[in-house]
């Protein structure tokens, strides 16, 4: 039903029938009051303190320098946490490189074990800050550009306010004057229809005088451009900052895990010390964090207070107040002028149509001059609706509630879900680092171990890595390997050796098994022209490889 009446009202208004004050009395009142969130008041109980630690007032104030100082103590303290972090970096580093323990199986396994676990709490830990800081850097870049929105919709207010006043009163000084002057002109020989243009050229004064009262906003709307110019091309920069420090992170946490699990000390070296720098970059922007959600804080707990101090010179506090507060209760600090304005306008339309009715048919070339006048009258009733549209306070407040949404809600929000990333990156930067040593000594110990290991192991992947390399060297190896078997095979002196009374079938059977190689024939024996004894493990000989042993325990079928 209100809007319902509301049209109505609209309607009849500018058909002329209506008031304009009325106008924007019958409009719907949704006027919702700003209250400051829950963390804008622990943030602005946040003690301020300068450089000196003497105790600083928490009101907004950004030029003063003690408020200023109170702000950059905050990175101090960011400062101070990141020193203590590099020191305790420094000094785990340093003990872990220092210390000196027993390798055995058994601590192996639980080191590589906990270097594993580590790299995955920091690979986690990593993850999770990268998702806080995308969270927050959307809602910070929501917020920024609902006050760019909320003061570039507010300037077009104030500019569409300066033309219409600029325009009327071009109406009434150079339009209305050139009409009332070419009708004097016509009409001069009737005293009463002079006084009646008289009159109206009054009228019009009376007008120019009321839109001269009104106050001009080209300053305020100068201000307020370059502020949204600035906020805008910080946000860009700050957004795009964020955007490539949580790509960083991820980079760098990416293929430090993959260095980890290649086992690569070059890439794992030089990913440890990006972890640093980004670890740096981490601190360094949960102080900037800090010092804007606590600044913007002490803005928002009173921000009414902060503008009224700062527009007086430029605008009537009666005015900054009005559109501030919006009360019911405050009256309209343009409701004579705009009330005077319209009276005026219609007593010259009363005043324009006397002249239609009764002069036209006396002086015929009188009525274009006097519908030019109509013309400009009723194109002025217009711009007094619209100007009194754009004066109510009801649309500029709601500009200001949402600039204020804007910066205390989502701004400070966005701000304090940043500060957490930082924290978090931190946290994850410096556990990789922590286990950066450990697995730089875990790599070196497993090489040296493998380094111990004999060259004909087949389980050496050093060994493997060598005939892999050079295939040459490892038959070379092999060749000698088993000529010098052969030649200490040709130096060893049989043993002495019971006689064997097995016969001549065995002797055969087991011929016609090992025939054909060398390794199985007693070549002392068989130079000497003496049948070779029968095969038994326990005249195995010394030089048995390890084919031989696995040999001796196959069991032969009779």
């Amino acid at each position: 039903s209100s809007v319902v009446v509301t049209s109505a009202v609209v309607v009849a208004a500018l058909a002329g029938a209506v008031d304009p004050l009325q106008l924007v009395q019958a409009m719907p009142a949704a006027r919702v009051e700003y209250i400051a969130p829950w963390w804008v008041v622990w943030l602005h109980s946040v003690p301020h303190l300068g450089l000196r630690l003497q105790r600083v007032d928490s009101t907004f104030s950004p030029g003063d320098e003690t408020y200023q100082e109170s702000l950059l103590f905050l990175g101090v303290l960011a400062a101070i946490g990141l020193g203590l972090n590099l020191i305790f970096l420094t000094v785990y580093l340093v003990c872990t490189c220092c210390c000196r323990r027993d390798h055995t199986v058994q601590t192996k396994q639980q080191e590589s074990c906990c270097v594993t676990w580590t790299a995955v709490v920091a690979g986690l830990l990593c993850c999770a800050a990268v998702g806080v800081g995308f969270y927050g850097n959307s809602e910070t870049n929501d917020g920024m550009h609902q006050l760019i929105y909320s003061l570039d919709n507010a300037n077009h207010t104030f500019s569409g306010m300066d033309e219409l006043v600029s325009a009327n009163t071009q109406r009434m000084k150079v339009d209305l004057e050139q009409h009332l002057a070419r009708l004097s002109e016509i009409i001069a020989a009737r005293g009463d229809y002079i006084q009646t243009l008289k009159f109206m050229q009054q009228m019009a004064g009376n007008v120019v005088s009321q839109l001269s009262g009104l106050p001009v906003w080209r300053e305020v709307t100068t201000q307020l451009t370059k502020l949204s110019h600035q906020t805008a091309y910080v946000e860009y920069y700050r957004w795009l900052s964020y955007l490539l420090l949580f790509i960083l992170d991820l980079v760098i946490c990416l293929v430090t895990c993959l260095g980890l699990a290649r086992r690569s000390k070059c890439l794992l070296a030089s990913m440890l010390c990006c972890g640093i720098l980004t670890l740096i970059l981490s601190w360094a922007s949960l102080a900037a964090d800090a010092a804007a959600a606590v600044g913007t804080s002490d803005f928002c707990m009173a921000p009414d207070i902060y503008i009224l101090n700062n527009t007086g010179s430029q605008i009537n506090s009666e005015v900054t107040r009005y559109y501030l507060h919006c009360s019911q209760s405050l009256i309209s600090p343009f409701q004579q002028s705009l009330t005077t304005f319209q009276r005026s306008l219609t007593t010259m339309q009363i005043q324009v149509g006397g002249l239609l009715q009764f002069a036209v048919p006396l002086f015929p070339t009188a009525e274009k001059d006097l519908l030019g006048i109509q013309l400009l009258l009723n194109n002025s009733e217009i711009s007094l609706h619209q100007l009194t549209a754009m004066l109510d306070c009801r649309g500029l407040h709601k500009d200001y509630l949402d600039a204020l949404t804007g910066i205390c809600y989502d701004g400070i929000e966005g701000l304090l879900f940043l500060g957490l990333f930082s924290l978090l990156a931190a946290l994850a930067f410096s556990t990789l680092t922590c286990a950066g040593p450990r697995a730089w000594k875990y790599f070196i110990n497993r090489d040296r171990d493998y380094d111990d290991i004999d060259d004909d192991d087949p389980f050496n992947p050093q060994a493997r890595r060598i005939a892999a390399h050079n295939p040459t060297r490892g038959q070379l190896h092999s060749f000698c390997s088993y000529s010098s078997g052969l030649g200490s095979q040709c130096s060893l002196q049989p043993p002495s050796q019971t006689i064997s009374n097995a016969p001549v079938s065995e002797y055969m059977n087991q011929a016609i098994l090992f025939g054909g190689n060398p390794r199985y024939e007693n070549v002392p024996l068989i130079g000497r022209g003496s049948p070779p004894p029968t095969y038994s493990p326990s005249m195995r000989p010394t030089y048995m490889s390890v084919a031989d042993e696995h040999l001796r325990h196959y069991e032969f079928p009779s």
